[in-house]
């Protein structure tokens, strides 16, 4: 290889700028590696969306190049959009078994197992994909089995920490293996990609060992039932669940399908440990005593259809809140869920439980790093640039910031977001031309389909409201076979306001009479504005109003 083929371009395709949509592309003359390719959940502003993802026509473009997709964990937000670019690339994906058996559960639900083949990788292994050669370091995160990634490259190392947490008393193992990076980092680091999600915060992150003992304190005083919901991915801490009901006496049982999938796969892998005496089935463990059970139920973001949120509601079929019981929201609110959580909060009191989160005991530990932990990867990687991942832009600039305060020069910490590609030489970089990476919403079957003009109309028809105006006009005298018909949705209670709506008639009627017959378009245009005028006038709302004119022939 020349020198003038010496290059590594990165192009962030999502997770910088937002948290979420994680995927970066690592690329040289021949060979193309993806890391990561995940999701993000929509906000409430996006009517109707399921799910956000990266825009992946990018990697299909030049997928004769793609060598493997490499995956620093098993979070939706790394993994989820996979469904969506392996019909159209064949690569192998790479990442740890408990990762790739989450994996292998969605690609199944979508069909494309059979098609994909998936490569377990551990711990210190060394795996080389065309002109990349990855490592791969052990971190502490809110999953088993994470990743950071070493990548040897033509022009220089490269480090991604992955998702990641320096947890100084660990539990069971899970550790971030700063002596990995450590060795990895001797002769010298090109490039420092690090996680930023919590650069605002001081200090270092609450260990899992101090969650545990905040969690035996409540199993200790609790004297009914214990209900816990924490995310479904989070191992460790349905280990110290299982644990602490071993240790008191009470047995567990699960209400939720991603829970019970995930710690089956756990139990299948090693990764939980329970025996019979203290893990059964839910119509088994609700006949004993409320001093000796405890449920695992999912909904800690207030899912509508959760275990939870049923159970707040007294929807649940098999689960009734009873006077006394604990209710333990063992994980963080999302930004966009707050309202959805404390509703179920509000209504988990009303049934008589006290509930237990994150504002009012420590009972969650982030799974991402604070800044004394992200300074300490800095100092262990001392990286020649850096370049701040996995945030929204604020994260990265205060990053970068903290990197500069860590010896990094200023001019060699870099914000990128999606979209802009960076290219490493031996001795430079040089930033490329912007390709387009706009984020594409999924809803139902439909990729891409939904865009800012039809999300516009979905916003005005959730605040506005909708009327339809249907004329049957004969065709040949041109004459209304009928009157004019206004259905109202979602506008106003027809009951009550009729009398706007009959003067509304009266409007169309109007209108109707001063059109010459054969000009539809005409007619559906004024009947349109005039009414939206109307309605503004007397109500102070602008709904969409949809004339339907319905020409029949005489006789009908």
């Amino acid at each position: 290889m020349t020198s003038e083929d010496k290059f590594v371009t990165l192009t962030p395709l999502g997770g910088l700028g937002e948290i979420g949509l994680n995927c970066m592309v690592l690329e040289t003359k021949d060979s193309m590696v993806v890391i990561d390719c995940g999701i993000m959940f929509p906000e409430d502003f996006l009517f109707g969306v399921d799910v956000v993802i990266p825009r992946l026509d990018f990697i299909v473009q030049k997928k004769d190049k793609l060598k493997g997709i490499v995956l620093t964990h098993g979070h939706e937000d790394h993994i989820g959009a996979l469904p969506w670019l392996m019909p159209y690339v064949d690569a192998p994906i790479y990442s740890s078994r408990f990762t790739l058996s989450l994996v292998e559960n969605k690609l199944r639900e979508y069909g494309l197992l059979e098609y994909v083949q998936l490569v377990p990788v551990s711990g210190g292994q060394e795996l080389t994909l065309g002109d990349f050669k990855f490592h791969f370091f052990p971190v502490c995160h809110s999953i088993v089995e994470g990743f950071g990634l070493g990548v040897e490259t033509p022009v220089g190392k490269i480090v991604h920490t992955g998702d990641f947490k320096i947890d100084r008393h660990p539990l069971d193992g899970h550790y971030t293996d700063l002596e990995a990076f450590a060795r990895f980092s001797a002769s010298g680091v090109k490039l420092l990609l690090s996680d930023s999600t919590n650069v605002e915060r001081d200090g270092f992150a609450l260990t899992e060992r101090e969650i545990k003992e905040s969690l035996r304190s409540i199993f200790a005083q609790s004297k009914g039932r214990i209900l816990v919901t924490l995310f479904s991915s989070h191992i460790q801490r349905i280990q110290e669940v299982f644990d602490l009901a071993r240790e008191f006496g009470r047995k567990v049982a699960v209400s939720g399908k991603s829970l019970a999938v995930n710690i089956d796969i756990a139990t299948e892998l090693g990764f939980l440990r329970h025996t019979e005496e203290n893990y059964g089935k839910l119509e088994d463990v609700l006949r004993l005593n409320d001093d000796q059970i405890v449920l695992l139920l999912t909904g800690s973001q207030g899912e509508p259809l959760s275990a939870l949120s049923r159970l707040a509601l007294g929807e649940h079929r098999q689960l009734k809140v009873h006077k006394g019981d604990t209710v333990i929201m063992s994980s963080r609110f999302i930004p966009g869920n707050t309202k959805a959580i404390t509703k179920v909060i509000n209504n988990l009191y009303r049934l008589g439980a006290e509930v237990l989160y994150e504002k009012v005991r420590a009972i969650h530990a982030s799974g991402h790093a604070h800044r004394e932990e992200l300074k300490l990867m800095l100092k262990t990687v001392k990286p020649k640039f850096f370049l701040p991942v996995h945030g929204e832009y604020r994260h990265l600039v205060k990053h970068c910031q903290l990197a500069q305060e860590c010896g990094v020069a200023p001019e060699r910490t870099i914000i990128l977001e999606d979209g802009n590609p960076l290219t490493l030489f031996t001795d430079s970089i040089r930033f490329e031309e912007d390709i387009y990476a706009e984020s594409i919403l999924v809803d139902g079957k439909g990729v891409g389909d939904v865009g800012q003009t039809v999300l516009r109309e979905r916003q005005i028809l959730g605040g506005e409201g909708l009327v339809i105006v249907v004329l049957v006009i004969e065709k040949d005298t041109g004459e209304m076979v009928m009157e004019p018909n206004l259905l109202s949705k979602g506008f106003i209670f027809e009951q009550q306001f009729a009398h706007v709506l009959e003067d509304a008639k009266c409007i169309v009627l109007d209108i109707f009479e001063n059109i010459p017959p054969g000009q539809t378009k005409k007619l559906e245009d004024r009947i349109r504005s005039s009414l939206r005028r109307f309605f503004r006038k007397i109500l102070g709302r602008d709904p969409v109003v949809i004339p339907l004119v319905i020409i029949v022939p005489k006789g009908r």
